[in-house]
């Protein structure tokens, strides 16, 4: 196991002295980060006030890009780093439980708390869940009904091992429900993701400076990274294309992410990125890519966090898959799925570009707050939970 030297002057959000068992607080990949930070400070302030422990299952492995958020968000680097990296995704989850389960015996956690659905969620919960430890999950109840997506096994398997379930919008209750999962569990916090967008937006870097000093009148913002998008080369050659198109229509800012790079260049297609149009840009730090999304004309994505964060800055987008696990962002935000169908996102975006697109609202609970109330729940929880077994 590998850690964080703890002699060198980092950030701990601390305050007050500790009285209820600690929560081992896991991340992994980088969207797990904008979840964690605000939660972090959250337990801090709570009165009780909750100690943590950040543990890093690395998950993702670019340890400088990892800086840049953890700076960025004002996140507290990590005290324990598992420093996993890649691999399939058995063998990764397989390796994120073998290296946490010392971490838990050390510290025997009054919980173990995990964010969202990726591998590190599901292989953490698992271990606390066989040692008896309580499960904490943050961002339950999201479906696609997709069971070809890990992404979901993941979900709906954490969700199962839980103790407390925190949800981002009402229906999730509902998957949970029919999933036999007691009420009595579940808590509707909101969107800790949010949080994060509303406290940064004022810091966010100006698109001008990304694109060093280019000021493109509007512009499509691009991400693609899932496995069925960027693996089958035939989707990626039709997705290639449809953005070829958009880039004639209108700029296309792409920040590439490192698989999508790796697989663009397999089919022989790495002169793509150098034709008119097409910004492609490295991967971003969280500060510089709330700064493009915040002056997008729109956004063609299959992440989940970006359809969140569109509808919450009210931003139109198009979700490059046949489905989602965020319902609401379609029900009430700004998202449209639009899946890999060419002549359906070209047409998608030319409606945006004449009407506006969808203007949408802000889903209930989405206010920036969504971590004090987990923070709430959390130490009434562990605060019963202390009196039980005194």
């Amino acid at each position: 196991m590998k850690g964080i030297d703890k002699s060198q002057s980092i950030k701990q959000w601390t305050v007050g002295s500790a009285s209820l068992p600690e929560v081992l607080c896991v991340i992994g990949a980088r969207p797990n980060y904008m979840k964690m930070a605000p939660l972090l400070e959250a337990f801090a302030r709570a009165q009780p006030r909750v100690p943590t422990r950040l543990v890093h299952t690395g998950q993702h492995y670019d340890m400088a890009m990892n800086d840049q958020h953890f700076q960025a968000l004002d996140l507290p680097m990590p005290e324990i780093a598992l420093g996993v990296g890649s691999g399939s995704h058995a063998v990764q989850t397989a390796e994120i439980m073998r290296r946490f389960e010392p971490v838990v015996d050390e510290f025997a956690p009054g919980a173990v708390l995990v964010v969202g659905d990726v591998n590190s969620t599901v292989a953490c919960a698992l271990v606390a869940a066989k040692k008896g430890v309580p499960v904490f999950h943050v961002e339950a109840g999201l479906r696609s009904f997709d069971r070809t997506m890990p992404e979901e096994i993941n979900r709906v398997l954490t969700d199962q091992l839980a103790e407390l379930l925190f949800t981002t919008e009402a229906a999730a209750a509902e998957n949970l429900a029919r999933e036999g999962i007691s009420m009595e569990r579940v808590h509707f916090a909101g969107n800790v993701m949010i949080d994060s967008v509303l406290r940064h937006i004022p810091r966010a870097i100006p698109a001008d400076q990304t694109l060093s000093g280019q000021c493109l009148s509007g512009y499509a913002l691009v991400t693609l990274h899932r496995p069925s998008n960027v693996d089958d080369p035939e989707i990626l050659c039709r997705l290639l294309q449809t953005l070829a198109e958009l880039a004639e229509r209108l700029p296309v800012v792409f920040p590439v992410h490192p698989r999508t790079r790796a697989r663009v260049e397999a089919i022989g297609q790495q002169g793509w990125f150098a034709q008119p149009g097409v910004h492609a840009l490295p991967p971003l730090d969280y500060l510089a890519m709330l700064g493009l999304l915040r002056e997008a004309r729109c956004v063609l994505t299959d992440s989940g966090g970006l359809q969140e964060e569109t509808t919450a800055l009210g931003i139109p987008c198009l979700t490059l898959r046949e489905n989602t696990e965020r319902p609401i962002t379609v029900e009430q935000g700004t998202n449209t799925v639009v899946g890999t169908d060419s002549a359906r996102i070209l047409a998608n975006v030319e409606q945006i570009l004449a009407s506006g697109g969808k203007s949408g609202r802000v889903p209930e609970r989405w206010d920036g707050h969504a971590a004090e109330r987990i923070a709430k729940e959390v130490a009434l929880w562990l605060k019963k939970r202390q009196r039980r077994t005194a």
